[in-house]
């Protein structure tokens, strides 16, 4: 990857070289076998035919953490088609959302497939390398993208680089529609919807790249994956869920929880609970460590 060395200090200090897949399908089977904890992604089908004149296999179907439609493609190297070609199949499944809801419906359930998020559909591209046209490309999309370069170290060692990322909603066509950003804040008057816009401000500027997906039950702030999830204010305190391991948090009783094996709205292990500004002030370090994770 530009700009990275990698050493092995197993023994005497040596440079592990980067090397592109032998084939894309490569890339793709592993991916596959690894989506949720790569991509924060739930498998859900590989080599999806779509039915068009023009034809076509979307390479994996998946379904986000937040419920919402992925498409991924996959490229050995550099090829300029790959973001073209993930809209026309992100444009085709838009349009044929029976057919996706059919398919979490099969795999996943029909709960599942109640709850799909046609408002914030997603592209994937996982290629060798991206031109700087294609990154900027993607800035002038309105769709939810990301163009992530891999990169293979010796035998054992797989890595992914965000090059580029950008966030859009599609308007949904069913009535199930949940809350804007807007009605998700609003609450109790005065400090509670103070901190509660903060928050969201601060969770937006954590760092490059974040989207904010709205659900019914929560907000979720995510990178490639969640990173944080903002249930609706309370009556004295606001609610976030972390990507952190609690294990390697000093927890705080009143201030921080340990919400492994707990259930809870959205993803995330460690609570963070905000009652005033200066608590806000204290989250900051979590936010930027959950951040890093995503």
């Amino acid at each position: 990857m530009p700009g990275l060395k990698l050493f092995s200090l197993l023994g005497e200090v040596d440079e592990i070289e980067p090397r592109l897949a032998d084939l894309e399908v490569d890339v793709q089977r592993l991916v596959e076998a690894n989506m949720e904890s790569m991509l924060g992604v739930r498998f859900l089908a590989s080599e999806f035919v779509i039915d068009c004149g023009e034809g076509g296999r979307i390479d994996s179907l998946g379904l986000d953490e937040n419920g919402a439609p992925v498409v991924i493609e996959y490229k050995r190297g550099t090829d300029p088609g790959v973001i073209t070609q993930g809209l026309f199949y992100l444009a085709w499944l838009t349009a044929h959302r029976g057919a996706f809801d059919q398919l979490v419906r099969d795999r996943l359930g029909a709960a599942a497939a109640a709850r799909v998020l046609w408002s914030a559909p997603r592209l994937i591209c996982v290629a060798g390398d991206f031109t700087r046209y294609d990154a900027h490309a993607v800035r002038e999309q309105r769709r939810s993208i990301d163009l992530l370069r891999y990169r293979f170290y010796g035998p054992g060692l797989f890595a992914l680089e965000t090059v580029a990322s950008t966030t859009g909603t599609v308007e949904p066509r069913r009535a199930r529609r949940g809350p804007d950003v807007r009605r998700v804040h609003r609450g109790p008057a005065g400090a509670m919807a103070g901190l509660a816009s903060a928050l969201d401000g601060a969770l937006l500027g954590v760092g490059e790249g974040v989207a904010r997906v709205q659900r019914r039950q929560y907000a979720a702030y995510r990178r490639l994956r969640n990173f944080a999830c903002v249930l609706r204010p309370q009556q004295t305190k606001l609610l976030i869920y972390l990507r952190l391991d609690p294990a390697r948090v000093d927890l705080v009783p009143g201030f921080t929880r340990d919400m492994r094996g707990l259930g809870h709205h959205g993803t995330g292990d460690l609570e963070v609970q905000l009652r005033t500004e200066r608590d806000l002030e204290r989250a900051h370090d979590l936010f930027r460590l959950a951040y890093a994770a995503a």
